[in-house]
C-alpha cells in the first residue's frame, strides 16, 4: 500500500508535465483534510464509532459495552484527481478518488479506500462510479459521514451509456457488477446449508432519467437483478439450487427556493438492500414444509426507504441542514427475532465558513433501531464537531 501511494504522489506532484498529454488537457488535484470529534451518549458498534448507522446499533442490551464515549477521527479525509482531454470523439474524462475510511476487512481503521476509478468518453463510461439507481444529490450537507439510512447509495463497477447529457436533464443505462448477501436466520446452524454458494451469472441492469431546470429536478430510477445460489454438496439427496429477482424503484428530487434546497427521495424494492446506504441482507432463508427435496429456499426482502432533508443558507458564512430518513425491512419468518427491521436517522447542524475552503460546525444526530419481533429497540444521540480544509489545484 505504501509503495502504491508513493507512486501516486510521484505521478501527481513530481512529474505533472508528463501526466498531461498536451496543453489542451487539464488535470485537477483536489480533496480535503477533515477532523471529526464528538460524544456518543450510547454505544455504536466499535468499527463504526464515528458514524450514525441504525444497523450498527445494539440488537440487545450491552452488546457493545458501556454507554458514553468520546471519539476523534480523520477518516473522512479525501484525495482525488480529475482529468479532461479533448478528442475527436468528445472530451475524455477520468476520475480517481480515495478516502481514508476503512470498510469491509478494514472496518474501523484509518486506511485507503477507493471511491471512484472511472473514465468517460462521449456517451459511454466505465469503471467504479455512482450507480444510476442512486441519486447522490439527495445527500444532505451533513457532518456525519455515512448519511441517511433510507437512501440508495452505492458506488459500483459498471459500464454505462448516457443518451442524454443536458445541463439540467440526463438519462443513463448501466450494466453493474452483481452481488448480494443472505441471512440464514434460525437455520444458520443447519449442515445442509453450508454447501450453498452464491451465483451471479448476469449483471445488474439499472437506469435513471432526470428532468430539471433552475427550480431543481425530479428523477426516476430503477434496477433489476438476478440473485442465484447453487447447492455444491452432492453428498445428500437435497437440491437447494434456487434464484430470485431483485428489483427497485427510486424517485428523488431537489427543489430550490429562497436560499433553500429540499432533498427528497422515496424508494421501494425487493432484494436491493445491497444498494441501500444502511441496510442488512438482500435475501433471507425461508422454510418449505413438506418439500423433501428442497426444504429451504430464499426470499428477496422487501425494503422501503424515505429521505427528507432541508439545506438552508443563512448567508455567505452560515448554513444549516436538518431532516429525517427511515428504512423499513419486511422480514422473512425464518429470520432471528433480533434481526434488523427498521431504522430511523435524523440530524440538525450549524456550519460556519470563516474563509473560502474552510468549514467548522456542530451537529446533533439521532438514530434508532427496531428489531424484527423480539420487542427490542435502541436509540442513540450523538454530538459532533468537525473542521474541514479543502484544497484544489488545476494544472
Amino acid at each position: 500500500m505504501n509503495r502504491w501511494f508513493s507512486l501516486l504522489l510521484l505521478v501527481l506532484f513530481i512529474q505533472p508535465g508528463k501526466a498531461l498529454a498536451d496543453d489542451s488537457s487539464s488535470l485537477e488535484v483536489y480533496g480535503f483534510v477533515m477532523l471529526d470529534s464528538g460524544y456518543d451518549t450510547k454505544r455504536m458498534h466499535p468499527d463504526w464509532f464515528d458514524t450514525m448507522r441504525p444497523t450498527k446499533l445494539p440488537s440487545f442490551d450491552g452488546e457493545f459495552g458501556p454507554n458514553g464515549n468520546a471519539f476523534f477521527s480523520v477518516r473522512q479525509t479525501r484525495l482525488g484527481v480529475k482529468t479532461n482531454t479533448p478528442t475527436d470523439l468528445g472530451t475524455l474524462k477520468t476520475q480517481f478518488e480515495f478516502e481514508m475510511f476503512g470498510t469491509g476487512v478494514d472496518a474501523g481503521q484509518t486506511t485507503i479506500r477507493l471511491r471512484h476509478a472511472y473514465g468517460e468518453l462521449g456517451k459511454f463510461g466505465a469503471g467504479q462510479y455512482w450507480s444510476p439507481f442512486m441519486d447522490i444529490d439527495v445527500f444532505p450537507n451533513s457532518l456525519e459521514y455515512w448519511g441517511p439510512s433510507g437512501m440508495a447509495f452505492f458506488r459500483n463497477v459498471q459500464i454505462r451509456y448516457m443518451p442524454l447529457q443536458g445541463e439540467y436533464s440526463r438519462a443513463t443505462i448501466a450494466l453493474e457488477r452483481p452481488g448480494a448477501s443472505g441471512d440464514q436466520g434460525v437455520y444458520s446452524d443447519r449442515i445442509e446449508l453450508q454447501g450453498v454458494a452464491p451465483h451471479f451469472p448476469l449483471p445488474d441492469l439499472s437506469a435513471e432519467y432526470r428532468m430539471g431546470g433552475t427550480w431543481g429536478y425530479i428523477e426516476g430510477a430503477g434496477i433489476v437483478r438476478y440473485i442465484g445460489w447453487r447447492d455444491t454438496d452432492a453428498s445428500d439427496a437435497l437440491d437447494l439450487d434456487g434464484s430470485t429477482t431483485g428489483w427497485g424503484l427510486n424517485v428523488s428530487s431537489n427543489l430550490k427556493f429562497s436560499g433553500n434546497t429540499a432533498r427528497i427521495s422515496v424508494l421501494y424494492g425487493e432484494g436491493v438492500e445491497n444498494y441501500m446506504n444502511d441496510a442488512p441482507e438482500d435475501v433471507a432463508v425461508e422454510a418449505q414444509p413438506g418439500n423433501a427435496t428442497t426444504p429451504f429456499t430464499g426470499e428477496a426482502l422487501p425494503v422501503l426507504g424515505v429521505v427528507a432533508f432541508l439545506d438552508h443558507n443563512w448567508n455567505e458564512k452560515f448554513s444549516t441542514s436538518i431532516g429525517y430518513s427511515m428504512i423499513d425491512i419486511d422480514n422473512a419468518d425464518a429470520q432471528l427475532p433480533n434481526a434488523f427491521n427498521k431504522g430511523h436517522y435524523a440530524l440538525g447542524n450549524l456550519l460556519y465558513y470563516p474563509v473560502p475552503n474552510m468549514m467548522v460546525g456542530g451537529e446533533v444526530q439521532y438514530g434508532k433501531r427496531e428489531n424484527f419481533n423480539d420487542g427490542f429497540t435502541t436509540d442513540d444521540v450523538k454530538f459532533q464537531f468537525s473542521a474541514r480544509y479543502n484544497f484544489s489545484k488545476v494544472m
